[in-house]
């Protein structure tokens, strides 16, 4: 890096910042991760507001970065990426109106899910805020984050078309609407290219920690092919579950194959069952979920126009197939046969 002139004011600003790290340091011993963010908060709003980048140019980082790590040569954090991440961090989030509210919100999540928070939604910060309060609400690990990230549920949340709103009341419906997703990622899942409805349904148990985890806040897998005494028949529902922001039993039916109105008939005498023999006085109404293949979303609608009780549809993705060249290593019915045969 060429030899640069030093202006006063910015080796006064870096005697600044070394005085504010290290007092920052020192309480650092009863919140590491709070005072981390209030030192890069305040780091990147220096960045942002003093402007030495129209100095120093493109070196502007590096320069900061060495300078940094001479005055506090024990110091960790002040790679270029890192101060580059401090800027980003306050720019983000400052383009919210009263964004000082949130502050303290931000400094709860750990750096590292910042970083990968920023990367993701750069100029997007009502994205970034979604992802901070979910990582708050569900304590979320890094790992979990960047799934999320990856799989899109800002853009897939609350996106079911459904009859939430016109069938509970005003914030029940809100926030049945907020937590149902379109479509459901089951990514985490591996199928013959020709599964069925039960090869699907196994799947999904077999994996219900991850299953629950795309389903999202409060779910509790109370059974598959619940079974229900009604009148002189016997009822199996395909998955009951129980959501406890709701406070409502959620049945869950699953189709490998596009919408068709004809499911909604099936589902929706499902949640009238459970509504009559399972929900307790202080249960809300239960809803029921259609997760399909595909979907036409008018037609979805216009045929969710014809129920009273709470419906959504949504559709389901990524599926990874085992390849065509895939054999099972035990052997199929007729191979067996063939073999006793011989004998």
């Amino acid at each position: 890096m060429k030899k640069i002139e030093i202006n006063s004011e910015y080796s006064s600003w870096i005697k600044e910042l070394k005085s504010r790290y290290l007092s920052q340091r020192i309480k650092a011993s009863v919140a590491v991760n709070t005072s981390l963010l209030e030192f890069y908060w305040s780091l990147g709003k220096d960045i942002s507001e003093k402007q030495f980048q129209n100095t120093y140019g493109s070196d502007f980082y590096k320069k900061l970065s060495i300078d940094m790590t001479r005055e506090i040569p024990d110091a960790k954090g002040f790679s270029p990426q890192n101060l580059r991440y401090a800027n980003d961090f306050y720019r983000l989030y400052s383009e919210i109106p009263n964004f000082q509210q949130l502050v303290g919100k931000l400094m709860i999540v750990p750096w590292g899910h910042h970083q990968r928070i920023i990367d993701k939604c750069k100029g997007n910060p009502l994205k970034a805020l979604f992802y901070v309060r979910k990582t708050i609400e569900n304590n979320w690990s890094r790992g979990v984050l960047l799934n999320f990230l990856d799989t899109n549920l800002y853009e897939r949340e609350g996106c079911s078309v459904s009859n939430f709103k016109e069938n509970l009341s005003v914030p029940q419906g809100e926030l049945a609407q907020q937590i149902i997703k379109d479509p459901y990622n089951f990514e985490f899942l591996t199928m013959r290219e020709n599964y069925n409805e039960k090869e699907l349904k196994d799947a999904l148990i077999a994996n219900i920690e991850k299953f629950l985890l795309e389903l999202g806040t409060g779910f509790a897998y109370m059974g598959r092919e619940y079974r229900l005494q009604v009148g002189n028949t016997e009822q199996f529902l395909d998955l009951l579950f129980y959501n406890a922001k709701l406070h409502s039993y959620v049945v869950v039916e699953v189709k490998v194959t596009s919408f068709e109105a004809g499911y909604l008939g099936q589902l929706g005498s499902y949640v009238s069952c459970v509504d009559h023999l399972l929900k307790g006085e202080n249960d809300s109404p239960t809803i029921g979920l259609l997760v399909c293949k595909d979907k036409d979303n008018i037609f979805a609608q216009y045929s969710l126009e014809a129920y009273k009780m709470p419906l959504g549809i949504s559709e389901f993705s990524g599926i990874k197939f085992l390849p065509d060249s895939f054999k099972c290593s035990l052997p199929t019915i007729e191979e067996l046969e063939k073999e006793l045969g011989k004998k």
